[in-house]
C-alpha cells in the first residue's frame, strides 16, 4: 500500500520513489454496517509527530560523541601538531625561506594525516564487533561503555604533550566511538513505521551536523586561549587570579586542553542522561531493566511528585488512537512485530547478500573522500600563502595563512547551511525524487567542489579580499550542502537493504566499519598527497589527484548499483 514491508523485519523499507499512497482502503461505515472505499489523505510528519521523542532525544546526545572528540581539533590541529614536532620543523624567524616553510607544512601535513587516521582506524578495527555484541548483549550497554571511555580519552588528550601521547589518546577516542553504526540501528528499532523514518533517520545526521558545527566553532576559539579569550585568560584576564604577567598558567603549559576538556564535561552529561533513560530496544529484550534505569526511573517519579499538578483530562484509549494520540488510517497501524514473539537468529553468511554489499560499497566511497577533505581543508586555510605571480593554470601553490579561530568560525558558519538544509529542503526533496536522486545530486556536487577548492590560493592578495571570501564561502557551502544530502541517504539505503531487522547492529556495524577504514584511509592518503604537491609546487595535486577521482567513482558506483537492482 504505497510502501514495502519486510515481513521478517517489521520495518519499512524506503522505496525508490516515495509516491503517495493512493490505494483504496476499505472501511466500515459506522452508520449502516457498509463497506465504503476511501482514498487515505498523506499527511506531512512533523518533528514533533515523531514517537518516543524522550529516547531519541538521549539517543541523540549520546551521538554527539563523535563529532565533538573526531573534529573538534581540526581548526587547531595545524597549530597542534606544529607545537609537539621537533623544532627543525617549525622555521625560527631568522629562517623563512620559502623552502623551509614549505617542508614544515609538508611535514605538518604527514602528522596531521596521520592523527587524523588514528580514530577512524580504530573506529574500523573495532566496528563490527560493537555491532555483533549490541546484537547478542543489546545496544544499551555499548552505546553507555563507549561514552564512558569517550569522556576519558578527551581529558587525555587535551593534556598531551607530545606526538605520541596525542595518538594513543585518538586511538583510544576511535574505539570507544565504533559503536555509531548500533546508534542507527536504534533509531531504526525505535521508529518503526515507515512514514516517520525519514523525520527520524534525518535526526541523527542532523545531530551530527550540529555537533560539528559547535565542536569546530568550540574547538577554533577555544585553542590557544591566552591569544583567543585574553579577557578569560590573557594577562588581565578574569581567570588569571595570580596575576600571572603572561595569562592564566595551565592556559600557557596546555594552549590545546580547554576544547578537549568542554568536550569531556558535554559528553559527562550525556553519559548520566544515558545510564538513567535510554531504554534497551534490542528485539526481545525491550522490558529490560538494570540499576541505572530504575535510578532514573525514581528520579522522574519525585520530579513529578515536585512539580505542580495540573487538571487535565483523562484519555480513553479507543481503536481510532494511535500512540500520539491522534487517528490514523487502519492500514497505517504499526503491524505487530513477530520479533517480539520469537527471535529469528540470521546465518552470518546469509547476511551479506548483493544488495546489502552494494549498500556497503556506496556506503564506504563517500567518507573516503569527505574525510580527506575535512583534514585537509584546515591545513589548507592554515598553511603560509605564496606569491604565486609566475603562476600556470595547475602549477600555483601556498595556502591561506588563516588563525584557528577564524577557521573555526568559517567552518561551522556554514555547517548552519548544512542544519537548514536537512531541517527544511531534505525531506521535500527526498519526498519529490526520492533518496536515490537525492544523493545523485550530492554526487555531481563533491568533484565539481573538490576541482575548485584549490584555486583560492590565488586570491591572496590586499585587493583580492572580497573575491576570496566569496569564493571561500561557495566552496564551503557546496562541499556541506552535498555532504549534507549523502549522508543521510547512504543511511537509508543501507537500512533498507538489511534481510531481517535482527541483523541490523551486524549491518550497521559493517557498515561503520568499513566507513571507518575509509575515513582512516582517506586522511593518511590525503596528508600525503597534500605533502608532495606541496613540495612540489602544485598546491592542488590532492584536490585533482585523489579527491575528483573518488567522488567520480562514487557517482559512477550510484549508477551501477542502480542497473545491477534493475
Amino acid at each position: 500500500m504505497g510502501r514495502e514491508v519486510n515481513e521478517e523485519t517489521g520495518a519499512s523499507v524506503s522505496s525508490g520513489s516515495d509516491l503517495p499512497n493512493l490505494t483504496p482502503v476499505s472501511r466500515e461505515d459506522s452508520r449502516g454496517g457498509e463497506t465504503s472505499l476511501e482514498t487515505p489523505r498523506t499527511t506531512q510528519v512533523r518533528w514533533r509527530d515523531l514517537p518516543s521523542k524522550d529516547q531519541l532525544f538521549i539517543l541523540s546526545l549520546c551521538r554527539l560523541s563523535e563529532p565533538l572528540s573526531n573534529v573538534c581539533l581540526l581548526p587547531y590541529i595545524f597549530y597542534l601538531v606544529r607545537s609537539v614536532l621537533h623544532p627543525t620543523s617549525n622555521p625560527s624567524d631568522d629562517d623563512q625561506s620559502p623552502e623551509a616553510i614549505d617542508a614544515a607544512a609538508a611535514r605538518i601535513a604527514e602528522f596531521s594525516g596521520l592523527l587524523v587516521a588514528a580514530f577512524p582506524l580504530a573506529q574500523f578495527i573495532v566496528s563490527l564487533p560493537w555491532g555483533q555484541l549490541s546484537d547478542k548483549h543489546g545496544r544499551r550497554l555499548s552505546i553507555v561503555g563507549g561514552l564512558a571511555i569517550s569522556v576519558l580519552a578527551n581529558v587525555g588528550f587535551g593534556f598531551s604533550r607530545s606526538f605520541g601521547t596525542l595518538l594513543f589518546w585518538r586511538i583510544l577516542a576511535g574505539l570507544a566511538n565504533g559503536n555509531v553504526g548500533i546508534m542507527r540501528t536504534v533509531t531504526a528499532e525505535i521508529v518503526r513505521e515507515r512514514k516517520y523514518q525519514t523525520k527520524a533517520f534525518l535526526l541523527l545526521p542532523l545531530v551530527f551536523n550540529a555537533g560539528m558545527v559547535a565542536s569546530l566553532a568550540l574547538g577554533g576559539c577555544l585553542a590557544e586561549p591566552v591569544v583567543n579569550l585574553p579577557w578569560l585568560f590573557g594577562p588581565e584576564g578574569v581567570l588569571n587570579t595570580n596575576r600571572n604577567p603572561a595569562g592564566v598558567g595551565w592556559a600557557l603549559d596546555y594552549p590545546y586542553a580547554l576544547p578537549a576538556l568542554l568536550n569531556a564535561v558535554l559528553l559527562g552529561a550525556s553519559l548520566v542522561l544515558a545510564v538513567a533513560g535510554l531504554k534497551e530496544t534490542l528485539p526481545g529484550r525491550e522490558d529490560q531493566s538494570d540499576v541505572g534505569l530504575r535510578v532514573g526511573a525514581a528520579i522522574m517519579r519525585l520530579l513529578v511528585r515536585i512539580r505542580p499538578r495540573r487538571q487535565e483530562y483523562i484519555r480513553i484509549d479507543s481503536s481510532e488512537d494511535t500512540f500520539l494520540g491522534q487517528a490514523q488510517p487502519d492500514h497505517e497501524k504499526p503491524l505487530p512485530d513477530p520479533t517480539h514473539i520469537r527471535r529469528k537468529d540470521v546465518p552470518f553468511r546469509s547476511i551479506w547478500t548483493r544488495k546489502v554489499v552494494c549498500a556497503l560499497v556506496s556506503f564506504g566511497l563517500l567518507p573516503l573522500h569527505n574525510s580527506a577533505f575535512m583534514h585537509i581543508f584546515p591545513i589548507y586555510l592554515s598553511s603560509p600563502p605564496a606569491d604565486n605571480g609566475e603562476a600556470s593554470f595547475f602549477a600555483f601553490t601556498g595556502g591561506l595563512g588563516l588563525r584557528s579561530s577564524i577557521i573555526g568560525v568559517w567552518l561551522s558558519s556554514f555547517g548552519i547551511c548544512g542544519i537548514l538544509l536537512q531541517l527544511f529542503i531534505y525531506p521535500r526533496l527526498q519526498g519529490r525524487i526520492g533518496t536515490r536522486g537525492v544523493l545523485r545530486i550530492a554526487l555531481f556536487l563533491f568533484p565539481i567542489t573538490y576541482a575548485a577548492a584549490p584555486y583560492l590560493s590565488l586570491f591572496v592578495g590586499e585587493d583580492e579580499g572580497t573575491p576570496r571570501w566569496v569564493f571561500l564561502g561557495l566552496v564551503m557551502c557546496s562541499q556541506i550542502m552535498a555532504r549534507t544530502m549523502a549522508i543521510p541517504s547512504t543511511v537509508i539505503i543501507l537500512t533498507g537493504a538489511a534481510p531481517s531487522k535482527t541483523v541490523l547492529g551486524t549491518i550497521h556495524g559493517a557498515g561503520n566499519m568499513l566507513a571507518s577504514l575509509a575515513r582512516a584511509v582517506g586522511p593518511a592518503i590525503g596528508g600525503y598527497v597534500f605533502a608532495l604537491g606541496v613540495k612540489e609546487g602544485v598546491i592542488g595535486l590532492v584536490w585533482w589527484l585523489y579527491l575528483v577521482i573518488i567522488a567520480l567513482c562514487a557517482l559512477a558506483w550510484s549508477y551501477l548499483m542502480d542497473r545491477d537492482e534493475n
